[in-house]
């Protein structure tokens, strides 16, 4: 006769067997996605009834996110959400820009010329075209209405004076206002969380960061890696832990098989099967605490981690397309040209990453290259 407690832990084990099975079975998750989700503009304004800060993280260079962003600029004011945060703009711009966003004609010049001030290769229409988008709105707006803001979250870097070698002495030069992020974080404290108002922030994927911390080798007592919190998620959740959420924009992850690192669909292409399931629809659902977000993650962001889950990277999801419909942001002809190419070359962003830029014909062909290369690697997804 089987002892009573042996029975007890076998019925405790098959119950626990048949839990985990139930949980990675594609019917329930894509059950999950239809029942949660909602359309992405929904999803994102449900979520500013309870978080005052949203960060999008995206893959740079894809043209949906950015039109989805353009898209989502009237919902956002109808539900007193009045700013849209940009990775890429300098905050030394901004009293221009919010003259530019109230005038009365578009200045497509002076728009390009202050994301020339940026990034002298940020030469991608999509971009600049989610301030045109606000400025379109707000010429409908009665005549005391609040106007809709684009606020820009950088500074321009000092690229010119770079001396090729990266650590603290030489970077400090080029970022003369600190790093990046901790910029960025005081932005968006001084102009959004100080005066009780919200905004929708997009960044770069890592920007994005909150809990999550992003792993790097170190050679210590522990598991040989630590943990970066210094993203702007990371030190705004720090200070503001109640009301900083993070959503995902759907992107590849990377992965490292065979000493090579490379883009891979998302969860193995379990993500873009379940979304195939649905449908292909345009969704946003919750990652934490959710069937979805319990999937185990097998890429680079699971390094120095024990049973990594994609609900440890983000808090939430959107998923717009799949990825070989995901297209690229169309290049500005033109935009670096015969009367800026010096201040492009002395300007050029990262050059020890990319190689230094000597010509016109270098810089507009890299601006193109860095633009086919996000189309390329999706296709072969």
């Amino acid at each position: 006769m089987i002892n009573k407690y042996k029975y007890l832990f076998i019925c405790i084990l098959t119950i626990i067997v048949h839990s985990s099975k139930a949980q990675n079975d594609p019917q329930t998750l894509v059950r999950y996605i239809q029942e949660a989700g909602a359309t992405p503009e929904d999803y994102i304004v449900k979520k500013f009834s309870q978080y005052d800060v949203i960060l999008l993280g995206e893959q740079h260079l894809v043209s949906e996110n950015l039109l989805f962003l353009q898209r989502i600029i009237p919902t956002l004011h109808g539900n007193g959400i009045y700013t849209i945060g940009m990775e890429f703009g300098a905050y030394e711009n901004q009293h221009k820009l919010d003259s530019m966003l109230q005038a009365a004609h578009w200045d497509d010049e002076l728009a390009q010329q202050m994301m020339f001030d940026y990034n002298v290769t940020w030469a991608y229409r999509e971009y600049i075209d989610v301030a045109k988008a606000a400025w379109a709105f707000n010429q409908t707006l009665p005549k005391n209405a609040k106007h809709f803001r684009i606020l820009n979250l950088s500074y321009i870097f000092s690229w010119d004076v770079f001396e090729g070698l990266r650590n603290a002495e030489t970077m400090s030069k080029v970022f003369t206002k600190g790093t990046v992020d901790q910029f960025r974080a005081r932005v968006i404290a001084h102009e959004v969380l100080t005066r009780n108002e919200k905004i929708l922030a997009l960044v770069g994927t890592p920007h994005a960061y909150t809990k999550y911390g992003s792993p790097f080798f170190l050679y210590n007592a522990d598991r040989f890696y630590s943990f970066d919190h210094n993203w702007l998620g990371n030190r705004l959740y720090a200070l503001f832990p109640t009301k900083v959420f993070n959503i995902m924009l759907h992107q590849s992850f990377t992965k490292n098989i065979d000493n090579q690192y490379i883009q891979i669909s998302p969860l193995d292409g379990l993500m873009e099967e379940l979304m195939l399931q649905n449908g292909n629809k345009a969704v946003g659902f919750d990652l934490a605490d959710s069937p979805v977000g319990k999937i185990p993650d097998h890429s680079l962001y699971s390094i120095g981690y024990e049973k990594f889950t994609i609900g440890q990277l983000f808090d939430g999801y959107i998923f717009l397309k799949p990825l070989k419909e995901l297209n690229t942001c169309t290049v500005i002809d033109g935009f670096v040209n015969d009367t800026n190419v010096q201040q492009a070359i002395k300007q050029f962003p990262d050059p020890d990453w990319h190689g230094k830029k000597k010509s016109l014909e270098e810089l507009n062909e890299f601006i193109l290259k860095n633009a086919e290369r996000v189309k390329m690697e999706y296709n072969r997804l």
